[in-house]
This record gives structure tokens, C-alpha cells and sequence, in this order.
């Protein structure tokens, strides 16, 4: 499931490439991914607002709409999000469509099988969007008789946009509500402290710790009540940096610990947000490229492996029903 690292880089990419366009049309294959409304009411609901910005709590993303709405969307397992902008091309008698373009250095990540898996289509109106066709032959025809520097500029190509739903899994989950009542819906409210934001304070971590001195730091670094964002795969990095197994009660981490640890959760979560995200599996970011923090994980399914530091082979345990791995000479 992405975590925060990779939700955090979706949100970025949307507030960098969608704000300020309007929604003109929605596609759905898979309309139990939509809560609470029907595909046909949804769809009436969301078409004609414009996007005013995206936000993220812990690992869900939201987009605020025009008119008071706000889109909200849980990727879940498998699901991510591709912005594709198709250029159109003009010339001075026909129209011409371009080619779909990714973002990552020429290289078309959108044909990547990953990428496949479209459940839901938004198309988006840019502030650049190209008049209609019949318009578009109209003003190429006038514009024969311009100068060609005039013909550019009144033929200069246009952006079409999607936003295009992939998930492989169709667990994901897509919310329209009123922004007022986001906050309130009963899987947000219920959210511990965003791991990155400026409420998150070693203070408030201690309490936790406190309030949880009996259960498993292991534990408590992945519940999404306590502390949202973290997942699996920072779970091992964080805790293996702290030099802390997975296992100890939190209330016999030290002071000292406690304040390591602490560091090593901003650490982590900040370093995976700088590349961009950990592509284990089926996470892409908007331009279907994977992420990579998995590059330099130490612990996460490294284990059979020596550890980075030691020497001494890396271990898997199960905890709270998912799979941990540590080092048990680094960590105590």
C-alpha cells in the first residue's frame, strides 16, 4: 500500500500539474470504487468545478473542488493516479493530435503494464485548452492570410488532459462531500498525528509512547490512530536507523531512544518524499515512473542478507500481521 512518502508525491505532482483546470467529464469502469453515490449522480456532481488545490492526511489525498466539494481518494493496495496531457499540434489547414507525453526524460513510463489497470478516467479542461475542432479549422483558415509569426501564435498548440485512475486490485476508493465535512468523515477524524506535519512534536510522541507503554513499538509506529502515514516498509527503515527491534514494549525505550527514534521517523519519511516515493510493487507516480527509495532500503524484505552495518543476517518476524525485518545485533 503506498504510504505517506508516495501519497506525499502524488499531492505534490497534482498541485504542480492540474490547478486551476476544470473538470469536464468522468469515466468510470468500476463504479463500487465510488462511495455513497451512484456513477450517474457523481459524475452530474463533479463535472463543470474547477480544482483549487490538492492536500493529503496521512494516506489519503484530497482535492478541493469549486462550490464547496472536495474529492477525496485512498490509492488502497494497488492504485495510482497518471496525468496525461495530450499536445495538439495545429497546422494552417488541419488539425492534428499529438502523442500522450511523460514527464520523466523522454521515457514513455505510461506503457509500463502497471500502468494499464485504468478504473477511472477524470478529462480536464486546461487554461490553455484548444477550441473545438470547427473552430480550430475556422482560425487556421484566417490564419493563412497572417504572417506566419501572427499564424503561430493564433495556431499554438493546446493541452488536453486525463487524470486517469490505475488499480490492478480495484480496492481503491474515491469520496465527492462537501469540504466542510471531510474532516468529519469517520476514517479521517478518527487519524492519529500526520507523521511529517508541525503538530507532530517529540512531546506528542512521548505521550503516545506513554499512553502505549505496553504494546510493541512495532506496533504503535503502524497505527494509523496514533500516527498516520507510516506503513511496512518505513516501519523496518526507521526502526533499524533507531537501532530499536520491532518487538521492545515502548515502555522500556529510553528517553534517549525515544528522541532517536523520533529523528528517524522525519528522516526517513523526509529522504523517501525526496526520491519521490518506494516502488516495491505497483506504485507509480503521476507520470507512471517509479519511485526510488527502494534503491537504498537496508532492512525492508532484505532479509537472508547481511545486514549494512554488522554483518549479521537480516531477520523477518511477523508482527501485528504483517512482516517486519530487523537486525538483531544492531537493534536492541
Amino acid at each position: 500500500m503506498p504510504e505517506l512518502p508516495e501519497v506525499q508525491t502524488v499531492v505534490s505532482d497534482l498541485n504542480e500539474k492540474i490547478i486551476g483546470d476544470t473538470i469536464t467529464a468522468f469515466w468510470s469502469e468500476w463504479p463500487k470504487a465510488i462511495k455513497c453515490k451512484t456513477l450517474a449522480v457523481f459524475t452530474k456532481e463533479i463535472v463543470g468545478r474547477k480544482i483549487l488545490g490538492v492536500r493529503r492526511i496521512g494516506k489519503n489525498i484530497f482535492i478541493d473542488l469549486s462550490g464547496n466539494k472536495t474529492l477525496y481518494l485512498h490509492l488502497k493496495m494497488t492504485g495510482h493516479l497518471l496525468i496525461k496531457t495530450t499536445s495538439q499540434e495545429l497546422s494552417s489547414s488541419q488539425g492534428k493530435a499529438g502523442q500522450e507525453l511523460s514527464s520523466k526524460g523522454g521515457k514513455d513510463y505510461f506503457a509500463d503494464k502497471v500502468n494499464q489497470y485504468i478504473r477511472h478516467k477524470w478529462t480536464l479542461k486546461t487554461k490553455n485548452h484548444p477550441p473545438r475542432l470547427a473552430e480550430t479549422r475556422l482560425d487556421s483558415t484566417r490564419c493563412l492570410i497572417k504572417s506566419k509569426r501572427a499564424t503561430a501564435r493564433r495556431c499554438e498548440a493546446g493541452k488536453l488532459k486525463t487524470i486517469e485512475f490505475s488499480d490492478v486490485r480495484k480496492f481503491a476508493k474515491i469520496v465527492l462531500d462537501d469540504t466542510d465535512k471531510i474532516a468529519q468523515l469517520p476514517e479521517i477524524k478518527s487519524l492519529g498525528v500526520d507523521a511529517i506535519s508541525a503538530e507532530f512534536i517529540l512531546t506528542k510522541f512521548n505521550k503516545i509512547l506513554d499512553r502505549k507503554a505496553k504494546s510493541p513499538i512495532g506496533i504503535i509506529l503502524m497505527d494509523q490512530h496514533l500516527i498516520a502515514g507510516i506503513g511496512n516498509i518505513y516501519r523496518s527503515e526507521i526502526l533499524f536507523e533507531a537501532g530499536i527491534l520491532p518487538t521492545r514494549k515502548a515502555g522500556t525505550v529510553s528517553i534517549t531512544e525515544r528522541k532517536k527514534l523520533f529523528q528517524m521517523i522525519e528522516k526517513i519519511m523526509q529522504k523517501a518524499i525526496k526520491l519521490r516515493g518506494t516502488s516495491d510493487s505497483d506504485y507509480r507516480d503521476t507520470a507512471g515512473a517509479p519511485g526510488g527509495f527502494q534503491k537504498i532500503m537496508k532492512m525492508y524484505r532484505h532479509d537472508g542478507k547481511k545486514c549494512p552495518k554488522c554483518g549479521t543476517i537480516i531477520m523477518r518476524d511477523t508482527i501485528g500481521q504483517r512482516a517486519v525485518f530487523f537486525c538483531p545485533s544492531c537493534q536492541k
